[in-house]
């Protein structure tokens, strides 16, 4: 049997990742000087995005439903990474095995990924191929076949992704700890993956009822990026998804419950034997691009750089450099989702030192900024990275793809895409103060401390 590759993406875990072993944050919200894309929606409510990439003759085919794990059922949480999963157990039509089996022979590549406001499933093939994309994934859209002899061995395979990316991972549990610990109401407090006790009793019947639930071309997105002409797009896409029926039940906004206004600082302490670096985060509850005031998200990013973005950055000069207390600091700002979201930041300490010491910096840095607006120079220096990030990135097809499809269905426009750099330029240094002043508030934080459990196991006593 095929083994199909595929990940859950936790945007947190991810972005603390990027802060860990990067110097840059991974953008989502603009293109730059790429074309700008075509878009057209189906009369069954399929919005389509088309965007040109001319300099290989290769498409990628990414499609992406706007259903992620903050919209499960409570208690069936990981139900959207799972149903991702099944989705390739194969339909009447086409079983088990044959689309991905077509990919690779056509010398083309797939995968699949869930995170808390979306699920996607992508191609990436030669350009003659897209119609067999488009046939084979608008089949499974509504043709989906389980049963329970492939639905229960997946779920073991989704418990054994739980075990390495999260059980034996011991950054990765002190992530969904904070996490829990920052969202007291909203369902980003659980894991995209899932808690584990309730991933065990997903069954057969959980995944359709998810699945007819949410899978439809009104709460769907085709975005297709490369060799491709505009005007041939269309005929295609409407042969492949044009007579599936939309789902009027579906509601035409999510609708979630909003956190509280925070009160109260909150700490996690996680301690593991594993550990062999130790570490300290502090997440804080902030707006994300779509729920965000005005020139608000773009100030958070500007800030995010400046305090962590390098060995420029505040942070890691006060930290790293400076002092010097740290091995690693960063900083980071999550703005692509539908609701509240987190800015992050992250050290790592130098053997010895206290988390106190590195809080008291942290919380030195944080005054400083909104206290006194930045210099010029620094200010124009982040502005300058951020934008020079954005246009590097263009370089990749599928990242352009990815662009427009996480911040789409994250509630954002293709206009506020295209303008992401132009809101970057915008920003000033008072509005980066005030930024820093209104939501890097202690009492909008959860600060986690990853430590080295040193205890000695107790023997387990035998009768």
């Amino acid at each position: 049997m095929m083994s199909i590759p595929r990940f859950a993406v936790s945007l947190s875990a991810a972005l603390f990742l990027t802060l860990a072993f990067s110097a840059s944050t991974v953008r989502a919200q603009t293109t730059v000087t790429s074309e700008r894309p075509t878009t057209f929606t189906l009369r069954n409510g399929l919005q389509v995005v088309v965007i040109p990439d001319r300099r290989t003759p290769v498409v990628t085919h990414m499609l992406w439903y706007k259903v992620g794990s903050a919209d499960e059922t409570p208690g069936k949480s990981g139900l959207a990474h799972f149903l991702e999963h099944l989705m390739f157990k194969g339909t009447s039509k086409h079983p088990a095995g044959r689309f991905s089996k077509t990919v690779l022979q056509v010398g083309g590549n797939e995968n699949a990924f869930t995170s808390t406001d979306y699920t996607g499933y992508f191609q990436r093939v030669p350009r003659d191929q897209l119609a067999k994309m488009m046939e084979f994934e608008a089949d499974r859209m509504t043709g989906l076949v389980l049963k329970d002899e492939n639905v229960l061995p997946e779920r073991d395979v989704v418990l054994e992704e739980f075990n390495m990316r999260v059980a034996n991972n011991p950054d990765a549990r002190l992530t969904e700890q904070i996490l829990a610990a920052l969202y007291l109401n909203h369902p980003y407090g659980r894991p995209v993956i899932g808690w584990r006790q309730e991933i065990e009793k997903l069954d057969r019947e959980d995944a359709l009822a998810f699945y007819k639930r949410f899978y439809a071309p009104n709460n769907a997105i085709l975005v297709i990026a490369g060799d491709v002409e505009p005007g041939e797009i269309r005929p295609m896409v409407e042969q492949a998804y044009g007579d599936i029926p939309a789902r009027p039940d579906i509601p035409a906004r999510r609708v979630r419950p909003q956190e509280p206004v925070p009160a109260a600082p909150r700490t996690v302490t996680l301690s593991d034997p594993r550990v062999e670096q130790t570490s300290v985060r502090r997440y804080y509850l902030v707006p994300s691009a779509n729920t965000a005031a005005a020139g608000e998200s773009a100030a958070l990013d500007v800030l995010a750089q400046l305090m962590g973005g390098g060995a420029n950055s505040y942070l890691y000069r006060a930290l790293v450099i400076d002092r010097p207390l740290a091995v690693t600091a960063g900083a980071g700002y999550q703005g692509t989702a539908l609701d509240a979201t987190q800015f992050v930041i992250a050290v790592s300490p130098k053997p010895g030192v206290d988390f106190s010491q590195i809080e008291q910096v942290i919380d030195e840095v944080i005054a400083d900024v909104g206290r006194n607006p930045a210099r010029a120079e620094d200010l124009e220096r982040v502005k300058t990275q951020l934008i020079a990030e954005a246009i590097y990135a263009q370089d990749n097809q599928a990242t352009l793809a990815r662009w427009y499809g996480g911040a789409l269905t994250s509630g954002l426009s293709i206009e506020d895409i295209r303008a992401w750099p132009d809101r970057i330029r915008a920003v000033t240094a008072e509005q980066v103060r005030e930024a820093a002043q209104k939501w890097l508030e202690k009492n909008r934080s959860v600060t986690g401390y990853l430590i080295k459990d040193t205890a000695p196991k107790r023997e387990e006593k035998r009768s």
